[in-house]
């Protein structure tokens, strides 16, 4: 197959394209290369893939004849570049526009100009699902719960743009999802929980599973928005994966569908009280940290409730949250030098 990816070099997309390099499908990646790590992902990428992937460096906001010219003839499209933080798209709200939702629509007016037929995944986030006001939201010991979704939010859950973020993402999610019905294109829309693993450059205000792992083994100091209660649900990058060749391979269901892509009811993680027991074993010392206000846009709880993908492409996460923290633990370890300022 030709795979084009977008934002390909960062952690999503280096690791999509690193499984279809290793089948043997032809991988073009799309990238401005301005985020850390993309050039170090692309190292690994032609040093360890069985194939080399070829690379257009163009920025979705503005390429757009490189666009068209990447998408050609292609057989399946994941869109992955993007702005992915709630603080900065608070700091900068017309950046974070123009990059997810302008960028998201040039590349789906790509598709349509050049009459593509590729299957599009688009990477969307739970976050357009708000701050759950509406949930009845119950404070445990070391967690919070929902009352009233033991099994998570699912798609059909009404939609509540929160934060520049969550609109930008938002209006993208739903601009994928109306190209199908409007314009008759391939769409997948994967609206994803916290994602981790390997070739993750975290940091402090995105990507916090790796970040709190990447700040212990610096020695750097540790910052908890808000209580350390909050919860989200955990899906190992590997996992991620096998559900995009999932929805494709089953593209008779899947298209012109919405998914919640996440860990589920079974792999979730209060984000420090109970995080912080696991880094302690890992590191085998004791680790401490500061608490600061809460920030922007912060979901107490977020669960994905994954029926609809188990039932569409029978999906479901194999890699417990304590065996993915395990594997990102030990490539951060094994990979130091990659984290020099």
């Amino acid at each position: 197959m030709k795979i084009v990816i977008t934002g390909g070099a960062g952690f999503i997309g280096s690791n999509t394209a690193f499984y279809y390099l290793n089948r043997g499908d032809e991988v073009i990646i799309l990238d401005n290369f301005s985020r850390r790590g993309t050039k170090s992902n692309l190292d690994w990428l032609n040093n360890a893939a069985k194939k080399k992937p070829s690379v257009i460096e163009a920025d979705v906001r503005s390429d757009n004849k490189k666009i068209e010219t990447s998408v050609a003839a292609a057989d399946a499209i994941f869109h992955f570049a993007g702005q992915v933080a709630v603080t900065t798209s608070v700091e900068n709200p017309r950046e974070d526009f123009e990059i997810n939702a302008l960028g998201t629509f040039n590349v789906l007016e790509a598709l349509r100009k050049t009459s593509s037929r590729a299957t599009f995944i688009y990477s969307s986030t739970n976050k357009v699902y708000g701050g759950l006001e509406d949930a009845v939201v119950l404070e445990e010991e070391s967690k919070y719960s929902f009352k009233e979704y033991p099994l998570g939010i699912s798609e059909s859950h009404a939609l509540d743009f929160h934060s520049p973020y969550g609109c930008s993402k938002g209006a993208a999610d739903q601009y994928v999802r109306d190209y199908h019905r409007i314009y008759k294109l391939n769409t997948i829309v994967f609206r994803q929980s916290c994602i981790y693993g390997p070739r993750q450059f975290g940091i402090e205000d995105q990507g916090w599973v790796a970040w709190f792992i990447i700040a212990i083994m610096q020695g750097k100091k540790i910052t908890v928005y808000g209580n350390g209660k909050q919860v989200r649900d955990l899906l190992y990058i590997d996992d991620l994966i096998r559900a995009y060749e999932l929805a494709i391979t089953h593209k008779e269901k899947t298209i012109g569908n919405i998914y919640n892509i996440g860990g589920g009811p079974t792999n979730t993680l209060a984000i420090w009280l109970e995080f912080k027991p696991l880094l302690e074993t890992l590191f085998d010392k004791k680790i401490d940290a500061i608490f600061s206000d809460w920030r922007p846009g912060d979901q107490p709880i977020f669960v994905a409730d994954i029926r609809k993908a188990k039932e569409d492409f029978n999906w479901s996460p194999k890699i417990n949250v304590r065996q993915g923290i395990k594997k990102l633990y030990e490539w951060v370890s094994s990979h130091k030098e990659l984290f020099h300022e």
